[in-house]
């Protein structure tokens, strides 16, 4: 059994869509980041950033219960611990981790700023905006061209188009049409169809 500490945004579903497409049991505890949940000193203990998702697998790789933290190095975890969608050839894994990364470090962050700044800043900053805006595009314009040609960002389907869909699937809170972006779209919608996936997002948290 996995315990999962999380909240429905896009780094929270990364995680139920993995556990969803490689079987794993799991239950989740919320952890509401409205109210601020995420400092509370217990949670503090396994997630040290503050920050939703976390796990704890019951059973570690030693025997023992392990605490994961950062969504990117869960999606490995989890791919190493089932050997699914995280393949063991290293040229095939490195082509997987180049997008995880590019995701974690790129089209996670800047479309969080985004966010911020076209949604939730107290009071608009138009330097901020059009400087994310156009980050978010750029980067739009970055996976589009990569699946020309594939259906997946890295060969087969992989944790690394785990961590990209959920970011793609806020395209409205970022001032993004898919339709722009064809091969992005035909990708939205080749995954959004897998039940796996259909079961992560329809979670709901009371």
């Amino acid at each position: 059994m996995i315990d999962l500490y999380y909240w429905p945004t896009p780094n929270g579903h990364k995680i139920t869509i993995a556990l969803e497409e490689m079987g794993l049991k799991y239950q989740i505890f919320p952890i509401n980041i409205q109210e601020n949940d995420q400092f509370q000193p217990d949670f503090l203990k396994i997630s040290p950033n503050n920050k939703i998702p976390v796990i704890v697998d019951q059973e570690g790789p030693r025997g023992e219960p392990i605490s994961v933290f950062e969504s990117g190095a869960i999606l490995q975890y989890l791919g190493r611990k089932t050997g699914l969608f995280y393949p063991e050839d290293e040229q095939e894994r490195v082509e997987v981790e180049q997008w995880l990364m590019w995701q974690m470090g790129n089209f996670g962050p800047m479309l969080g700023q985004n966010h911020h700044f076209s949604r939730y800043a107290p009071e608009k900053v138009p330097y901020a905006i059009e400087r994310y805006s156009n980050e978010t595009k750029r980067l739009y314009g970055v996976l589009n061209k990569q699946l020309i040609g594939q259906k997946f960002v890295a060969g087969e389907y992989s944790i690394a188009d785990m961590a990209i869909l959920p970011w793609v699937l806020r395209h409205d809170w970022q001032n993004i049409e898919l339709e722009d972006y064809p091969y992005v779209k035909e990708y939205v919608d080749r995954l959004t169809i897998r039940p796996a996936v259909q079961r992560a997002l329809s979670i709901k948290i009371a």
